[in-house]
């Protein structure tokens, strides 16, 4: 382990200012501000690592705050300089020195604390179970609903030809075929499992015709990525080592579907400089990564689905995990599905954790550009792997009139198997 005396500001040293970061930097395309920039915000990390710029420094604070943390930076840096590392370290130590803004607070207190989001999520399982999609609208409590409707899975609403809504039940008894022979647990953690549990279920059983049996865990928590991300590192920690000791220490893989859980859960090792957080860490896989297969030969093929379908991959897939080939082995394992280019799409959507709550104009004017190019593309599927971008890009398609629905990539899969009758 290298241990964690810098927190990860020692992730900028490799910067040389050569500037390829900022046509991948969405804030600073929007805003063209050099403040508003990878360049521009290491400038201000160092600052604040030697004592130069003070923690409470407001123009810091707003520079810093108005960043995504897509880490879209980082895959066209040629330094290689580890950008996430070191936004994380900053934001930690502002966090130590002024109150976390209330807004944040309340947010995670009521997504990720036991018992209490619960409780919420109840409540808004049953709100979005009344709300229809048309009520989503760009203003703040419009596109609130807007993402909440997106979350919504309708077990009727089925995608291309194949699928008559008549012919298989909801949720089929499960009898694999071929039958499982490798064991994997799943990490449910907290939004996934508290508005998204049909994305678990297809998971499972997706997995399962890939000869996969999907193994629960109790015990584990949240997995930590929004604490972080919000400068809460101690807290994130925290969460990091309760799961660490429900997972255990055998070699099973852990199966996570959500791209920003994933991220962070495959840096335990970092986050903890601790050696059985990394052997943790070392056994974290995407779903994605799992059907693909370690010989990238892509999961079993299901009926054909007549589809058009933008792929957006989640930022913390592509850029903070490297994961690009395997979610196209899934679609390519759906016969007549084609895939419809769309410009831009592996930049941010804006949801970024709680950033679409925090900063919600830089997240709409971030999301609309993509939003218009999805328009152009006209596909009848967005498919995203990560539930902050599913709701995101969910709210601002309906907010903008567009009959194309987010749908996690699993869900595509599942359609195809149980339109196969593979789960007879």
């Amino acid at each position: 382990m290298t241990g964690i005396a810098r927190g990860g500001f020692e992730g900028l040293d490799a910067c040389v200012h050569c500037g390829f970061c900022l046509q991948a930097c969405p804030t600073f395309l929007a805003t063209g501000d050099e403040s508003d920039s990878p360049r521009g915000r290491i400038e201000l990390m160092r600052g604040l690592e030697r004592g130069d710029i003070a923690a409470t420094d407001p123009a810091l604070i707003y520079h810093l705050d108005r960043c995504l943390g897509c880490r879209g930076c980082e895959p066209v840096c040629p330094s290689g300089v580890q950008y996430g590392h070191g936004l994380e370290a900053a934001r930690s130590r502002i966090a130590g020195s002024r109150p976390v803004p209330g807004v944040a607070r309340l947010a995670l207190w009521a997504l990720t604390t036991p018992g209490v989001s619960a409780v919420v999520y109840w409540f808004g399982r049953l709100l979005r179970a009344f709300l229809p999609r048309s009520l989503a609208g760009w203003g703040r409590i419009r596109f609130a609903l807007g993402m909440l409707a997106a979350t919504k899975y309708d077990g009727k609403r089925r995608y291309g030809t194949v699928w008559d809504g008549k012919s298989k039940r909801k949720n089929p008894t499960v009898s694999y075929r071929p039958l499982p022979s490798h064991t994997v647990q799943i990490f449910r953690g907290c939004v996934m499992q508290g508005l998204f549990s049909h994305v678990h279920d297809a998971t499972i059983r997706t997995l399962g015709v890939n000869g996969h049996q999907v193994r629960e865990v109790n015990g584990q928590v949240c997995c930590g990525a929004l604490h972080a991300h919000a400068g809460l590192i101690d807290e994130a920690r925290a969460l990091a080592r309760v799961n660490v000791d429900a997972f255990g220490d055998g070699d099973e893989p852990i199966v996570v579907n959500s791209a920003g859980c994933g991220a962070l859960m495959k840096e335990y090792g970092r986050l903890l400089d601790d050696v059985r957080a990394e052997r943790f860490g070392a056994r974290v896989r995407d779903v994605t990564e799992l059907l693909a297969g370690s010989a990238m030969k892509g999961p079993v093929a299901g009926e054909p689905l007549d589809l058009h379908v933008a792929y957006d991959p989640p930022c913390h897939l592509l850029h903070a995990q490297g994961i690009a080939v395997q979610p196209l082995k899934l679609f390519a394992a759906i016969p007549l599905l084609e895939l419809v280019p769309v410009a831009g799409a592996a930049e941010c959507c804006g949801s970024a954790g709680l950033f679409t709550l925090l900063e919600p104009e830089m997240s709409r004017v971030v999301l609309k550009t993509k939003i218009d190019r999805l328009r152009e593309a006209a596909p009848q599927v967005v498919a995203t792997g990560n539930p902050g971008c599913l709701m995101q890009i969910g709210a601002g398609l309906a907010a903008a009139g567009s009959a194309a629905r987010a749908r996690h990539p699993v869900e595509l899969l599942d359609d195809a198997y149980r339109a196969a009758g593979r789960y007879e």
